[in-house]
């Protein structure tokens, strides 16, 4: 079976969630006797590529990326429907010639494939790693901060997020309250600034427009149940399953700890939403000398938040380790007590969180949903509430006053799910969902 897997942005340049997520399938269904090929983009912005479609190999896998330079967006309609795409898409899928499409992520494709795959007649299906589907800038956090429910029936919500997009509504006072403002009335704005009627239209007609291009597809998988119901809470009719991650990792024993204080870690994003600060500013609230940290991050990725939580370190016994090969993870956790996840916005079942738990490591998390489910409380970690230093201060406190807690909770953190499992689970998918054997 040939199969074409379409995914944003792709290795070597590109290596997060859903890029792994991509980079295993494509493994795995090679393994399993499948033929899969990759379908990429190079975003507009980036360094241009000698040819529109570029051809290259990696893990053995044929990939194909599309340079959107060529393309770029020229309005917000741009990066959901971008109709001059339908041609490339089709020369690309035409000589392919795959069995099936499965569409990893939709950004830098927008709705042009799914109206290609439906004109070929290709079995189409998704998996759903964020809420790009209904939700403007894919987090479901709200301009100031809070997090939404989704789309309002004038979405002013979503212009309130184009609007601030630069996160600066949820640190500024003022800034906080025009947003609110902006929520509450934007259905007036286009009097008001002319200059953006083309941005609320494009914002005002997304939902609807994704919602009619989703209905190509045959079915599509989610790998929480918390970002399963927020998908059926709309109006796309896509049959959902749950599929949760597979992680292939060494899952010896955590070595012997050799005393000393609690080792926290923290291994993500330096980025506001990432919420180091919060667990920087918790550990001066806990007894000194109970704990170390160990970050492990990009400082280059955002400076000035970068100096911010190195200010905030200050005093403390934090170490900065920058960032790591992805074979060293287990080598990583085996060295961290307790990983600690502070995010301020919905994760969604982050592959950190699970490399930790099947390593034997116990982990602290903001009480979000994507996050939360994951965690048998008391056995492989404690939750706190999103955004309180306070509460998570609480949770620290526990393990500052017993050093053997992780340790006990070691022994009782796992998980068992490798990609072998989730790949084998979704040929079983394609065959349910489109017929295909």
């Amino acid at each position: 079976m040939r199969v074409a897997l379409f995914v944003h942005c792709y290795y070597p340049e590109h290596f997060y969630g859903t890029e792994s997520y991509t980079r295993t399938l494509a493994r795995e269904l090679s393994a399993l006797g499948h033929e899969p090929v990759v379908v990429t983009a190079t975003f507009p912005g980036e360094p241009p590529q000698q040819d529109l479609i570029e051809r290259y190999m990696f893990d053995g896998v044929p990939v194909v990326r599309i340079d959107r330079n060529v393309h770029p967006n020229t309005g917000l309609r741009d990066t959901y429907d971008l109709p001059s795409l339908r041609a490339v898409h089709e020369r690309v899928l035409r000589a392919i010639q795959p069995d099936i499409v499965h569409v990893c992520h939709l950004i830098n494709h927008t709705t042009a494939l799914l109206e290609v795959t439906r004109r070929l007649g290709l079995p189409t299906v998704a998996t759903f790693t964020d809420f790009f589907g209904f939700c403007f800038n894919n987090k479901l956090s709200a301009a100031d901060g809070s997090l939404c429910a989704g789309p309002n029936p004038s979405r002013s919500n979503c212009v309130a997020c184009s609007l601030f997009a630069d996160g600066t509504a949820a640190r500024n006072p003022a800034r906080h309250l025009l947003a609110r403002l902006v929520s509450s009335g934007a259905t007036h704005l286009p009097i008001l600034v002319p200059g953006w009627r083309r941005t609320i239209s494009a914002l005002k007609d997304r939902p609807e427009h994704l919602a009619a291009a989703y209905g190509t597809y045959a079915g599509a998988l989610t790998p929480t149940r918390f970002l399963m119901e927020a998908y059926k809470r709309t109006s796309i009719g896509v049959p959902l399953e749950l599929s949760r991650f597979g992680i292939d990792i060494d899952r010896a024993p955590k070595p012997a700890p050799t005393g000393g204080p609690t080792r926290l870690g923290f291994i993500g994003q330096l980025a506001p939403h990432k919420g180091l600060h919060l667990l920087l500013k918790a550990m001066r609230a806990v007894p000194q000398g109970a704990f170390t940290l160990d970050v492990h991050g990009d400082e280059d990725m955002d400076p000035a938040y970068a100096a911010q939580v190195r200010g905030l370190a200050e005093g403390l016994d934090v170490a900065f380790r920058g960032t790591f090969s992805v074979e060293r993870i287990a080598d990583v956790l085996g060295q961290i007590d307790l990983l600690v996840i502070p995010s301020t916005w919905v994760e969604n079942s982050p592959l950190i969180l699970l490399q930790a738990l099947a390593t034997h490591t116990p982990v602290l998390v903001a009480d979000v949903e994507g996050m939360s489910e994951f965690v048998e409380v008391g056995r492989n970690g404690f939750t706190f509430a999103k955004g309180s230093v306070a509460d998570l201060a609480a949770r620290l406190k526990p393990f500052a006053q017993d050093p053997g807690l992780a340790r006990a909770m070691s022994m009782m953190t796992h998980y068992e799910r490798t990609s072998r499992h989730m790949v084998a689970d979704v040929a079983d998918f394609y065959a349910r969902a489109c017929g295909i054997l």
